[in-house]
């Protein structure tokens, strides 16, 4: 899992979703959670920095956990089903925190996200315990939500649904602000997202080959 997070860390960078130190990825374990540490970058991350921490704070290692440990750990405490958080300052996803709005339903692919939108926690002080309270209501029953005037969090059930959550949620919201740059967006009723949600109970799944 050090490697596999590595390889995330840096996966996020090559595509320009890491600015120099600014964001963090992290995995439960069966002590609590592993995560990069404070001020790290890409080029120079290493398997052995990731930091060990329980769900309480507490962590081993010389180096120190990031600033955003609780964000993380509020998650992982809420919802058993993640496995693997990301949390970025992508450029669009964060310009649309800066507008303090959810992503709404432009587009059917927000229903991957778990719900009809892609809610908007409000602003407080990074790396307090508000922010990681405030960001587990925003995002409950759903992977991803936004951080006002901050980022974007979310999560997947290993390092690569992880980072394919990113590059999704990036992407929309570049999209709904291209959108909102031409005009006005025809939003999705919720009769339309609600079917939109139920097809992605079965989407991508292949049925079993004949004997």
């Amino acid at each position: 899992m050090r490697v596999q997070l590595v390889a995330l860390y840096r996966a996020l960078a090559a595509r320009q979703m890491l600015i120099g130190s600014s964001g963090n990825v992290s995995a439960r374990t069966d002590a609590g959670l592993l995560i990069t540490p404070t001020g790290c970058e890409a080029d120079t991350l290493s398997p052995d920095d990731l930091v060990p921490m329980d769900l309480d704070g507490g962590w081993q290692g010389p180096l120190r956990p990031s600033s955003e440990w609780a964000l993380h750990a509020a998650i992982f405490c809420q919802d058993p089903k993640a496995q693997v958080i990301v949390h970025t300052h992508s450029d669009h996803a964060t310009a649309l925190s800066c507008l303090n709005r959810p992503l709404p339903a432009f587009h059917y692919n927000v229903a991957e996200f778990g719900g009809e939108d892609v809610r908007c926690a409000p602003y407080v002080t990074f790396g307090t315990p508000e922010l990681a309270r405030l960001a587990a209501t925003a995002i409950s029953g759903r992977t991803a939500c936004l951080l006002a005037n901050h980022g974007m969090i979310c999560h997947g059930p290993s390092p690569a649904a992880a980072l394919n959550s990113a590059i999704r949620l990036e992407a929309l919201c570049r999209q709904y602000l291209l959108a909102c740059a031409a005009g006005r967006p025809r939003l999705l009723s919720r009769a339309e997202m609600n079917d939109a949600i139920a097809r992605y109970g079965s989407y991508g799944q292949q049925k079993d080959p004949p004997p």
